[in-house]
């Protein structure tokens, strides 16, 4: 694999591997929460008339449907809801679950609001058990691009993806902006309706190859390298790659459009700016282009209709992080743009290249289809996160490689096309990607700081450790995880990485308290179970797959009373399971144990 370590400190270039290559995601569906009462399922904007309601064993509403009609009438007439068309609201049982639950319909549909008060009136109850809404659940969005099912199993593998469809069911990025600071872009008819005006930032003639100096046009006009040693000593030959179309589709590509493949954040906008041409780039035009692409200004250079909340710069070169980057990343950062770096493809410690070893930024590492870390990948503890880059050969065409936009043109751009390509270059992306779907469901703008503590909070444990002195971050980027944190208002505890069938001990926390473990399991695995025993007090057990289990959001729960608590699974899907202890009551010493059978 090349090495991209720089012929000169002031020059960067993509930071692309040479590694070129020319689901329905299923959902456990459960009851809802632990507790008395749920408001999970509500959502504003939304009406609900169905509603279902656990009475107690052994309570008179169990035995007596008078008893509990009674019950529903009082809790209607509490919750003090207003008639409709002149009729009282009533609530009737519409038949009993197999879990023992009553389905209650009321007379007409209600608001969140309305709903909310109607499910704690119900809990007020001391018979009741439970409240929560019947909430709907619909079939996860599977692109209809052409090409998303065979080729982008960086988007949905569950070993080795980032598990963008459960994302979706909640994000697309629409309204958020991220501006691309790369090759520039080619037209795509994949792409092109997520296209803002860009600039073109290249300085230099001999790197610009269009015979200008900066302009208002982002084209990539090609980055070829005809010439043996014509970049820096050693440097090879090469055609142009594309890559700053390949970046920009791996963010926003149209979606669902029968066509190609997919996006990560298909309703964000992208803003392209060239930094980078023949043999690369230099840094006085990369560090204009992050203080223009946040929103600020730079002489000469009209400004940013469209600042981006995200910048996304999959480049880089030997050495420290100069004066200049840093003093522009403080900029766009204080101008509340989160920057996502690639960490760099030199099998090195990214503390030795920039930009990846900046301050502020989020630097990103690559992993394999198997979780793993890429042969090339630049490690290090200033690695925040990781996400897909493709391992290459190794892993066969198409699991080495990252799928996305590109173009045929060996030199000039000609006909469209998608490849595969990998290095940090294309983790970058990804990340920058889930960014944007988090600004898209914030309900006020997430500081760089906060996306960063979100990210590295929901990153999803790797399914192949790193070696201990290459570490690659707190994990791979969780896009459903990352996205639901956001819409909860806060980020969920760090899981723990559980061993097949061995069991964590000691486990010790407040009523309320979440602790929270992941089981990575093979394809082919049989029999997962989850098995909690002894100690004191009452915890409760929540499995959820691809993403953190709390008492509101789980596929499967186990709240007996103590502490032994027990869900199998008798055909595992392939990937994480995130399992945590919440305590109903104090609890003390409790172990907890997930078993497998391997294929």
């Amino acid at each position: 694999m090349n090495s991209y370590s720089s012929f000169n400190r002031s020059r960067r270039r993509p930071l692309v591997a040479a590694l070129a290559a020319i689901f329905t995601f299923g959902a456990f569906a459960g009851a809802a929460s632990a507790g008395d009462v749920s408001t999970a399922g509500l959502r504003d904007g939304e009406t609900y008339d169905r509603f279902i309601v656990k009475y107690r064993d052994g309570s008179s509403a169990r035995a007596s449907n008078a008893t509990l009609q009674r019950s529903l009438v009082g809790a209607v007439s509490r919750a003090a809801l207003g008639p409709a068309n002149g009729k009282a609201v009533s609530a009737a049982k519409l038949r009993r679950l197999g879990i023992g639950a009553e389905l209650v319909q009321t007379s007409r549909r209600l608001d969140r609001v309305e709903a909310e008060s109607l499910l704690r009136q119900l809990a007020t109850d001391p018979d009741v058990e439970f409240a929560e809404v019947d909430a709907r659940r619909y079939a996860r969005l599977v692109p209809n691009d052409t090409y998303y099912n065979q080729y982008q199993w960086h988007f949905k593998d569950p070993v080795g993806g980032i598990n963008l469809p459960a994302a979706w069911d909640n994000a697309t990025g629409a309204g958020v902006v991220v501006a691309v600071l790369d090759t520039g872009i080619t037209a795509h008819s994949d792409l092109d309706a997520n296209i803002l005006p860009g600039y073109d930032f290249i300085s230099d003639t001999f790197v610009s190859r269009d015979g200008d100096l900066r302009d208002a046009d982002p084209r990539d006009e090609g980055d070829w390298n005809p010439v043996a040693g014509e970049c820096y000593a050693g440097s090879p030959v090469q055609d142009s790659s594309w890559h700053g179309t390949h970046v920009a589709g791996t963010v926003a590509e149209v979606t669902n459009n029968a066509k190609g493949m997919a996006g990560g954040a298909f309703d964000a906008k992208v803003v392209p700016a060239r930094v980078l041409g023949r043999c690369g780039g230099y840094t006085s035009d990369i560090s204009d282009a992050v203080i223009w692409a946040s929103g600020g200004t730079v002489a000469g250079v009209p400004a940013n209709a469209n600042p981006a909340e995200v910048i996304n710069l999959s480049l880089g070169g030997s050495g420290a992080c100069s004066t200049v980057e840093q003093n522009a990343f403080n900029l766009a950062i204080a101008n509340g743009s989160t920057v996502v770096v690639a960490a760099g493809n030199d099998a090195g410690n990214v503390s030795g290249y920039s930009p990846g070893n900046c301050a502020g930024v989020i630097t990103v590492a690559a992993t394999r289809i198997t979780g793993g870390i890429a042969s090339y990948s630049n490690y290090g503890t200033r690695v925040d996160i990781s996400a897909p880059g493709g391992g290459g050969g190794v892993d066969g065409n198409p699991g080495g490689y990252v799928w996305s936009t590109g173009n045929e043109g060996a030199t000039v751009p000609t006909t469209e096309t998608y490849f595969g390509l990998g290095g940090t270059s294309m983790s970058a992306p990804h990340v920058a990607a889930v960014v944007a779907l988090m600004q898209s469901v914030a309900d006020t703008p997430l500081t760089p700081a906060q996306v960063l503590a979100t990210l590295k909070s929901t990153a999803r444990p790797f399914p192949v450790a790193p070696p201990a002195n290459r570490p690659i971050g707190a994990g791979i980027v969780n896009a459903a995880a990352a996205v639901q944190a956001v819409i909860n208002g806060g980020e969920p505890p760090a899981a723990t990485l559980l061993t097949n069938n061995v069991a964590v001990g000691g486990n010790t926390g407040a009523k309320d308290a979440v602790i929270q473990y992941a089981l990575v399991v093979p394809a082919g695995a049989t029999s997962l179970s989850f098995i909690s025993y002894g100690g004191s007090g009452n915890a409760d057990v929540y499995v959820k797959f691809g993403s953190a289990a709390t008492a509101t959001n789980y596929d499967l729960r186990s709240a007996r009373p103590g502490n032994n608590e027990v869900i199998n699974i008798a055909a595992p899907q392939a990937g994480t399971y995130y399992v945590s202890l919440v305590g109903k009551t104090k609890f003390a010493n409790v172990s907890l144990r997930g078993s497998f059978t391997a294929p």
